[in-house]
């Protein structure tokens, strides 16, 4: 589902202007009927937006709110709980991603058995820097879209039951370290190599192979599974799944059942007499403003402390309303994405350093001016700060 930022400017000015309402219920039916919302018990909804009303005395609410199974069916879209309180209507984002746990009736939370609701003390205020509050509430959700539910459901139960994770905290042995400080060196050889060439021929005979594809599944609403579409058609080693993605997108019906919540680090892997290479394909609307995940700290560390190991991020950007589609293949060490890396440690679990995302306007400037230019020391001092973490 694509969320224009107009879509969430228009409920939230609404609501604004209806400060010291002081009535939660004639609030609902205005709003409800303003934008044709459907109710689903406490929830109201439409295709862009979903929204809960609470009333309290206070902003800060501890009530009940909803539970997690109904918020599954609305995760996919902004999902607002607007607190009525005498003077004014507060408003907070709560999607998964903005939870920190599940605390009622949860003792039976488990990630194949969703129980529990959360309440108004478990929704984060802050998310990676910013307040969880209206004017942040479309970079807010552009950060949610990179996660899907499955993953947040994870660190929900996590958190909520206490339950130690299956994987153990990634400790690395001094031999490993400098095996992975000495990754940007071999990411700068590796970008100025001929295998660097072969490597990008590659993917880009793909992606003129599948183009007309591409651009269809482009199309596609689903952020999660429109990216794995195309990454699928670039990358995929299943040949006859790709066939029947090809016939479901060229008879007009899309391809529903595939999303990209994989467990490797890339997606392609290439391996070199001196450069064992792991490529990540990443897709850009180029007329939509997002800020994709980038990495797991854990296992790109894990990766790097093997020798010749390098990272590489293959940018596919899609202008559907210019035909266009430009790719370039770019160091995870490049200089602007190490500048610009956010790290969102705290979303994670506790036996993990977190993952990392992009800023899509740096994205977007590389796809359209490619430069692999490699800062040694920054990207040094970037490791250093995720093996510290």
């Amino acid at each position: 589902m694509i969320i224009m930022k107009s879509n969430l400017t228009g409920i939230i000015k609404f609501i604004e202007s209806k400060n010291a309402i002081k009535d939660k219920n004639k609030l609902t039916k205005l709003v409800s009927r303003r934008f044709k919302l459907i109710r689903d018990r406490s929830v109201y909804y439409n295709d862009e937006f979903a929204i809960r009303f609470c009333k309290s005395a206070r902003p800060n609410l501890s009530n009940t709110i909803l539970s997690l199974s109904n918020l599954r069916k609305v995760d996919d879209r902004p999902f607002i709980v607007c607190v009525v309180t005498p003077d004014k209507n507060y408003m907070y984002l709560a999607n998964s991603t903005f939870l920190s746990k599940i605390s009622h009736s949860s003792q039976l939370l488990r990630t194949n058995n969703i129980k529990g609701s959360f309440n108004g003390s478990d929704i984060k205020k802050e998310f990676n820097g910013y307040k969880n509050e209206p004017d942040n509430f479309a970079v807010l959700f552009d950060f949610h879209k990179q996660f899907s539910f499955e993953e947040n459901l994870a660190r929900l139960v996590e958190a909520t039951n206490d339950i130690h994770p299956s994987g153990k905290n990634l400790e690395l042995k001094d031999s490993e370290i400098k095996q992975i400080l000495a990754a940007p060196l071999r990411a700068q050889s590796f970008v100025n190599s001929n295998e660097y060439i072969i490597l990008k021929e590659e993917l880009d005979t793909r992606v003129k192979q599948y183009r007309t594809e591409i651009l269809i599944a482009s199309l596609i609403e689903n952020s999660n599974i429109r990216s794995a579409v195309i990454e699928y058609l670039i990358a995929g080693n299943d040949d006859s799944l790709r066939k029947e993605i090809i016939k479901s997108l060229n008879s007009g019906k899309g391809y529903q059942s595939l999303t990209s919540n994989k467990h490797s680090l890339g997606d392609y892997s290439r391996e070199f007499a001196n450069f064992l290479t792991e490529t990540d394909v990443k897709t850009k609307i180029m007329v939509l403003d997002s800020n994709p995940k980038a990495y797991n700290i854990d296992k790109i560390l894990e990766f790097l402390t093997k020798e010749r190991t390098v990272f590489m991020f293959y940018f596919v950007g899609i202008d559907y309303l210019k035909n266009s589609v430009k790719t370039t293949l770019i160091s995870m060490f490049q200089k602007d994405l190490c500048n610009s890396i956010f790290i969102l440690s705290h979303w994670s679990g506790r036996n993990s350093r977190g993952v990392t995302q992009f800023d899509g306007k740096v994205i977007k400037k590389l796809i359209l001016n490619p430069d692999n230019s490699i800062d040694i020391k920054k990207a040094q001092d970037l490791l250093k700060k995720l093996i510290e973490l």
